[in-house]
């Protein structure tokens, strides 16, 4: 008698990297045949909405051709085209790259009018689905934060009532965000987070920061959500928290439509 086949264990399974680390840039894979312009439209937009500020630097090329999945040359012709556009100057040497402008030139504003309006759609309905898997993060973050997670909120809040208008403020808000996210301990629901900012944000989990003069006007309102958003989840007051954090969310879109109204008006 044949002896039976032994059974035959199951095929490893492999799973993608954590993403709970959200301080990187772009994680989502893009097409390897994306075209530079493309990647133009993506970088005006993220200049334009205040993803990164006047002044600020972009990542490296190589940072950016690694995050988009596509060559260098694809994306330093991109940024060739930002800097004819007036958005973007590149310096040379240490501590050089390519930088925002402080004042952008007479050019620029057909260019934002343009990309954010071809891309309107998508943006809307992206940003009001993040709001609302925002509101569902922070449900969850005030059912399931820990001791812990409360002292990190409160730290993270008073690092944004303390820090600075403009680069700091960003930052804490970004950290900030991140630490709701981690309080609701689901690595899925952040992940999911992370891919939708991602389908029309670069500089993801950093949000938008507006223009410069409106933008102490945006951070305020933003710190009086923060800490209407704080106690709810450390209060456990699960419903309060999602309707705060989805309302909150509203100031990225907010955002988007005035640059959008002030590119048209500047262009007219």
């Amino acid at each position: 008698m044949t002896a039976p086949t032994p059974a035959q264990p199951p095929p490893e399974l492999t799973f993608p990297p954590s993403r709970t680390d959200l301080t990187g840039t772009l994680a989502t894979p893009l097409s390897p045949t994306l075209r530079a312009d493309e990647i133009t439209d993506r970088l005006i937009t993220a200049i334009a909405i205040g993803e990164y500020l006047p002044g600020s630097k972009l990542p490296t090329e190589r940072e950016l051709a690694a995050s988009l999945r596509v060559g260098r040359m694809t994306v330093r012709s991109a940024i060739a085209r930002l800097v004819e556009e007036g958005l973007l100057e590149t310096q040379r040497g240490r501590g050089g790259g390519s930088f925002v402008r402080e004042q952008w030139a007479s050019s620029s504003n057909a260019s934002v009018h343009r990309t954010l309006s071809a891309r309107w759609d998508v943006i809307r309905d992206t940003y009001e689905a993040v709001g609302r898997l925002q509101g569902t993060i922070a449900r969850a973050a005030a059912e399931k934060r820990t001791d812990e997670d409360v002292t990190q909120l409160r730290r993270h809040l008073e690092l944004f009532r303390e820090a600075e208008s403009g680069p700091q403020s960003q930052r804490a808000d970004e950290l900030l965000h991140i630490a709701i996210c981690a309080a609701a301990h689901n690595e899925i629901l952040t992940s999911v987070l992370l891919d939708l900012e991602s389908r029309v944000s670069i500089a993801a989990p950093a949000h938008l920061w507006g223009a410069t003069d409106g933008m102490r006007t945006m951070e305020e309102r933003a710190l009086v959500d923060h800490e209407n958003l704080v106690d709810a989840i450390c209060d456990q007051r699960a419903a309060d928290a999602g309707s705060i954090a989805f309302e909150h969310a509203r100031i990225d879109i907010e955002l988007m439509e005035d640059v959008l109204l002030r590119a048209g008006a500047a262009n007219t």
